[in-house]
């Protein structure tokens, strides 16, 4: 019942064309709307927060949440992140995100070039707070396109390594140069330069990986059930070991991975 009943929940939002932050009716009117009982329509509604379709605000009501219009969803239980996860992720935004970059400066979609102004500023924030931010810079680099499966494949591949994209965060952790690095890309764009602006995202993304490179992670172990995980935008969320406990801790939420790879 619960099952069916998100379903339909999720077309209503669909129906009256509701978007991230807009108000859900009360669950006493979805009860009487559907003909089945408050606590039915709460348990519905705990389904779709589970996969961020939804969001609860306190003393506020139910909104729409930023995952209604994801097509793949992260694994809130991944391991650990080690450095070759970390690489893995920044390699494959390398050879992604430059061409969307250039992309981007070619068709400057004029509402997603908004939307990229403010993004902007997300790198000045802490890796943790940023996760709880609108739209992560890039994913509206590549909105900018126009191409909506070029938006949801940056999106998804942040996304579903959301752990892997707060431990870059937490290694290229000058945040006044991520901040000047989104703002040069952004010229490009705005300019229409697509060679500069792919050049750009090429260096910022060459500089995070060696950021990488240098930074210390915890020697990867085999999964023995001895303790660390061996594989792994935020690694891992078990910062118990030394090596790692300087970095503040990352919720493990499915919520929170849902936010994921916002910055």
């Amino acid at each position: 019942m619960s099952e069916r009943l998100a379903d339909n929940i999720v077309e209503i939002i669909r129906s009256e064309h509701l978007g991230h932050g807009d108000a859900l009716a009360s669950s006493r009117d979805l009860a009487r709307r559907f003909g089945v009982t408050t606590p039915t329509v709460r348990e519905a509604l705990r389904r779709l927060e589970a996969t961020g379709v939804v969001e609860f605000r306190h003393g506020s009501g139910t909104y729409v949440g930023p995952g209604i219009g994801r097509r793949l969803m992260a694994n809130p239980h991944l391991p650990r992140s080690t450095r070759a996860s970390v690489l893995e992720l920044v390699e494959a935004r390398l050879v992604l995100e430059p061409a969307v970059a250039a992309a981007a400066a070619n068709v400057r979609m004029a509402e997603a070039v908004r939307e990229l102004e403010s993004a902007a500023a997300n790198a000045l924030h802490p890796p943790e707070e940023s996760l709880r931010r609108a739209v992560h810079f890039h994913v509206a680099l590549a909105a900018a396109s126009g191409n909506t499966l070029l938006r949801e494949a940056v999106e998804a591949l942040l996304q579903v390594r959301a752990h892997d994209q707060v431990e870059i965060r937490h290694r290229y952790n000058d945040r006044a140069r991520d901040h000047a690095e989104h703002l040069e890309i952004l010229d490009a764009v705005r300019d229409g330069d697509a060679a500069a602006a792919e050049r750009l995202t090429r260096t910022h993304l060459v500089a995070i990986r060696e950021a990488v490179l240098a930074a210390d992670f915890p020697a990867d172990e085999p999964e023995d059930g001895s303790g660390a995980d061996s594989d792994g935008e935020g690694g891992g969320n078990d910062r118990d070991s030394p090596a790692t406990s300087a970095l503040p801790a990352t919720p493990t939420t499915s919520a929170t991975i849902q936010e994921g790879a916002q910055q």
